[in-house]
């Protein structure tokens, strides 16, 4: 990294670390990937306990930890866990969200943060050229299978799927941010798009058809209409994890480990 970003905080670094600037003092938290070790750092100053994981060994103390695969932690180890603009890299973000829930303790938090598809700037993209804001595949390499290489931005997540996915893996959306607003000079043509938006969703989301969900349909309508979620570059969602992870998808290893996995689920 060049000399001169070394000390930038991106939005949703600053995010990360004014939620744990309000936890108590001395939280273990994994950080993942930890890429420069600018993060892990600034939250040492916190007073916290960090353990950096990466598949690089930027630094000596960098625990190797590959996104793709079962992380190399046992059950409810972190006080906290912080995945920042690392999801959308992997083939199976689905493994990889239900890792970093389960090494996390229950009462713990997670934080994720990745490119917003559903910011407005997304949206208008999409509907002119079919493509989401940061995942245009023009930009891809052709890599092959057996390749281990960043593919880069190839799984788009949206809060629906984030949520979703959260909640089979024990955790609930306890906050959801954006960073930096994308393309702000727009914000006039965003405005009408977000009342008929709005407008739209409510006949969605409030249904008689589903008036058992209504709560939770509430809880929903509400995010996905903050600010964070409409304007913001990146979405940042921070999970409260509420009972253990019992249930994985499919992991990228050998029969005996996974064998192994899940007698230590049973």
């Amino acid at each position: 990294m060049r000399e001169h970003k070394l000390h930038i905080f991106p939005g949703y670094m600053k995010q990360a670390l004014e939620f744990f600037a309000g936890q108590q003092a001395g939280q273990h938290i994994l950080d993942l990937p930890s890429g420069s070790g600018k993060l892990t750092s600034a939250l040492r100053k916190q007073g916290h306990r960090v353990t950096p994981a990466d598949i690089n060994n930027h630094q000596e103390d960098f625990v190797y930890a590959d996104m793709t695969k079962r992380l190399p932690f046992d059950d409810e180890t972190f006080d906290g866990v912080v995945c920042l603009e690392g999801i959308e890299h992997v083939l199976n973000p689905y493994l990889l969200l239900g890792e970093l829930i389960r090494v996390s303790k229950i009462g713990g938090h997670i934080i994720v943060s990745t490119p917003n598809i559903m910011n407005m700037y997304s949206r208008l993209q999409f509907l002119f050229t079919g493509t989401f804001y940061q995942f245009h595949p023009a930009q891809l390499h052709d890599y092959g299978p057996d390749e281990t290489v960043d593919r880069f931005h190839i799984s788009p997540m949206s809060y629906h799927s984030m949520r979703y996915l959260a909640n089979y893996f024990g955790a609930d959306v306890a906050q959801v941010k954006g960073d930096k607003t994308k393309r702000a000079f727009l914000m006039p043509v965003y405005a009408g798009i977000s009342l008929a938006g709005k407008l739209w969703s409510r006949s969605l989301f409030f249904s008689n058809k589903y008036k058992q969900y209504r709560e939770r349909n509430e809880a929903i309508y509400r995010d996905i209409n903050s600010k964070g979620v409409l304007t913001g570059r990146s979405i940042v969602m921070i999970f409260e994890k509420r009972r253990a992870t019992q249930y994985f998808p499919a992991e990228e290893l050998d029969t005996d480990k996974s064998e192994q996995s899940l007698a230590q689920v049973a």
